[in-house]
């Protein structure tokens, strides 16, 4: 018996007629239905798996709350809306990530952390329809990470601007084609490194392939303004709130290569494993402020419903 959950989301997405909410559903419909993890759920022709054509949202779940839910929600739009894919329908993805950790929470007991992943594609290739899922598992754990890891900077190869100037190319998009950060993560190993920042072609700092990256120097917190092809991060948000909290002054803006080297402490932040501290990049270490560090990450296990009070942009 698999302990994962998955739903399959037969309401992915709002129809384009559609005046009413949820107007294709039928009435006690929810839009999503309990599968079997185990069983075969994907066609082959589903252009998720024949060309990667789709979009994903990571949500951790502490204690059975899914973290940023409604940013995770927003996010999952704003990719699918990139990519030209029909709008998610909100409701139905949130039940669904609900009933998913219910029922995981149900049959493998409350404890530990989970994580909800969302999966929009495009759909069988012919039938215009997008196809959905949920699944709910047990997160990989992060403490060792918690404590500090060893970054490399590569060059992602595009200017800092690409996304205003070849949106095609799907900067800031969370989309299923995840084979180039995947070898970036593999060339991080073989520099004897946990991780990346990926760096501009004109020489700014970006994101990791899965993190923000925050930065502390002369006392105040920044990251690297989300206009430049990188994805608003639903962690980092949490982050700036922490620090704020704290009477740090915290700060959107471009962030050169240079700058990045020069702080005084760096972090990656992601959903599921929160904050990591920078130990070294490149050849240059860093010394982290384990109390810090650990305040910051008690305070992102520990947040429930500050979310939406407000949405940072």
């Amino acid at each position: 018996m698999t302990r994962a959950t998955l739903l399959t989301v037969t309401a992915p997405t709002r129809p384009a007629s559609a005046d009413e909410h949820g107007a294709d559903r039928a009435a006690g419909d929810a839009g999503f239905v309990l599968a079997d993890f185990g069983a075969p759920q994907v066609r082959i022709t589903d252009l998720g798996i024949t060309r990667g054509d789709g979009v994903f949202e990571t949500i951790a779940v502490i204690d059975g709350h899914p973290q940023a839910l409604e940013l995770h929600l927003g996010r999952l739009a704003h990719s699918a809306a990139l990519l030209d894919l029909p709008e998610p329908d909100a409701a139905v993805w949130r039940e669904a990530v609900l009933a998913g950790v219910a029922d995981y929470r149900s049959r493998n007991g409350d404890g530990g952390e989970l994580f909800a992943k969302l999966i929009l594609t495009r759909g069988i290739e012919g039938e215009g329809r997008p196809s959905g899922w949920v699944f709910v598992d047990e997160g990989e754990d992060f403490s060792q990470q918690r404590l500090g890891i060893r970054v490399v900077t590569l060059d992602r190869g595009y200017r800092h601007d690409v996304a205003e100037t070849s949106p095609w190319l799907l900067a800031g998009a969370k989309s299923l084609s995840y084979a180039t950060n995947r070898a970036a993560g593999r060339e991080a190993a073989r520099r004897g490194a946990d991780d990346v920042i990926f760096v501009s072609s004109d020489g700014y700092a970006l994101e990791g392939p899965t993190s923000n990256v925050i930065v502390l120097a002369d006392g105040v917190v920044r990251t690297p303004q989300t206009d430049q092809g990188i994805l608003a991060g639903t962690t980092q948000a949490a982050v700036f709130d922490f620090f704020e909290e704290r009477g740090y002054p915290t700060e959107y803006r471009r962030i050169s290569a240079d700058e990045l080297r020069d702080a005084e402490a760096l972090w990656l932040v992601s959903s599921v494993r929160q904050a990591a501290p920078i130990t070294a990049l490149d050849d240059r270490e860093y010394p982290v402020d384990a109390a810090l560090t650990a305040d910051l990450n008690a305070y992102l296990l520990a947040r429930t419903d500050l979310e939406h009070h407000h949405h940072h942009h």
